[in-house]
C-alpha cells in the first residue's frame, strides 16, 4: 500500500492529466460530462472508495473542474522558472484565486487525526475523514494539498514535447519529457527544424 504522499501525488497528477493532447495538435478533456468523471473516479476506487460507489452529477463535475483549474494553476507555479503546460499558459488562474479554490474545496471534508500503532512498530499519525464527511471534491483537494506541500513538488515538470500538455514527476536527472514517445516527437521536431533552415 502506498503512503499518504504517494496517494496524494498520484491523485493530484492524475486529475491534472485529465487534460491531455488529443494526438492531432489539440487538447482533449476526459471530464466533459458526468459519465467521464464517474469513470475516472471508479478507476481510482482504491483511493476514493466512497466516491466510487455513486455516479457523478453535473454539480460535482463543475466543482471538480473548478478544482482542476486551480490545481493546474498551482502546478504551473510549482514548475517555475520553467514554463507551464501549453494547455494552461493562456488561461491560468491567478495564484491567490487558485489557492482560495483549493483551500475552500479541502475544507468541505473535515479530517481528524488518528493514531495507528502496530505491534513492534512505531506509532503513526494518519488523517481520516470525519464521520459523514467524505466528499469527492474535498478528497481531491486534500490530495493536491498533500502533494504540493511534499518534496515531490520539486520534481514536478511540464512536458514541452510538441502537442503535449502533461505535467510529470522527473524520475532521473536527464528526464525532459513525460514519456518516451514525447521525447521521440521532440527529437523529430528538432531534426525537421534543423533541415528546414536555410544553410
Amino acid at each position: 500500500m502506498r503512503d499518504a504522499n504517494g496517494r496524494d501525488t498520484r491523485l493530484a497528477l492524475d486529475l491534472a492529466l485529465t487534460v491531455r493532447h488529443d494526438g492531432h495538435g489539440g487538447v482533449a478533456d476526459d471530464l466533459t460530462e458526468p459519465a467521464g468523471l464517474t469513470a475516472w473516479v471508479r478507476a481510482h476506487a482504491d483511493d476514493l472508495p466512497d466516491a466510487a460507489a455513486q455516479p457523478a452529477d453535473e454539480d460535482t463535475l463543475a466543482a471538480v473542474l473548478r478544482l482542476r483549474a486551480a490545481i493546474r494553476a498551482l502546478f504551473a507555479r510549482a514548475v517555475r522558472p520553467g514554463e507551464p503546460s501549453p494547455a494552461d499558459a493562456a488561461r491560468l488562474l491567478p495564484v491567490p484565486e487558485a489557492l482560495r479554490r483549493l483551500n475552500e474545496a479541502a475544507a468541505r471534508r473535515p479530517t481528524v487525526p488518528v493514531l495507528e500503532w502496530a505491534d513492534g512498530g512505531a506509532p503513526v499519525l494518519r488523517r481520516r475523514a470525519a464521520a459523514g464527511g467524505d466528499d469527492l471534491v474535498a478528497a481531491l483537494a486534500q490530495a493536491a494539498i498533500g502533494f504540493l506541500a511534499s518534496p515531490d513538488r520539486e520534481r514536478l515538470r511540464a512536458c514541452h514535447a510538441p502537442r503535449c500538455v502533461r505535467y510529470f514527476l522527473k524520475e532521473h536527472p536527464r528526464q525532459e519529457w513525460c514519456k518516451p514517445s514525447c521525447g521521440n516527437r521532440a527529437r523529430v521536431a528538432r531534426h525537421h527544424e534543423r533541415h528546414r533552415r536555410p544553410a
